[in-house]
């Protein structure tokens, strides 16, 4: 009896791997959607987590070298937290520019009020 060939046996093994590949491929991506959106998620929250911190740092700073405690603390915690809210709307207008994008194939188009801030 002869053995079949090793290269015939790689081939058919190959494709054969590849074929479970693509009938598993729509699950995946799905897991891939959902991983994508949870990390949108977390760098929102981040944020607006990172511009209460840093507002809150400058201020508690600058009220210790001013001897002001807690004025200016209050006041840029309250800049840190408009600034990480406009961040955060930025980041979804752009997931959003970005979602279309991908339905779409195309950019969207601009809006007229948008770039002036």
């Amino acid at each position: 009896m002869t053995e079949p060939d090793p290269k015939s046996q790689m081939a058919a093994l190959e494709a054969r791997i590849r074929a479970a590949k693509g009938e598993e491929a729509p699950e995946k991506r799905h897991q891939d959607e959902h991983y994508s959106q949870a990390q949108h998620a977390w760098r929102m929250v981040i944020e607006l987590v990172a511009g209460l911190g840093i507002g809150f740092g400058i201020g508690y700073g600058l009220d210790a070298l001013f001897g002001t405690l807690p004025f200016l603390m209050v006041i840029f915690t309250l800049l840190g937290f408009v600034a990480g809210v406009l961040t955060v709307i930025r980041s979804a207008n752009e997931m959003q520019r970005t979602s279309a994008m991908d339905e779409t194939g195309e950019p969207p188009a601009k809006d007229e009020d948008e770039g002036h801030g």
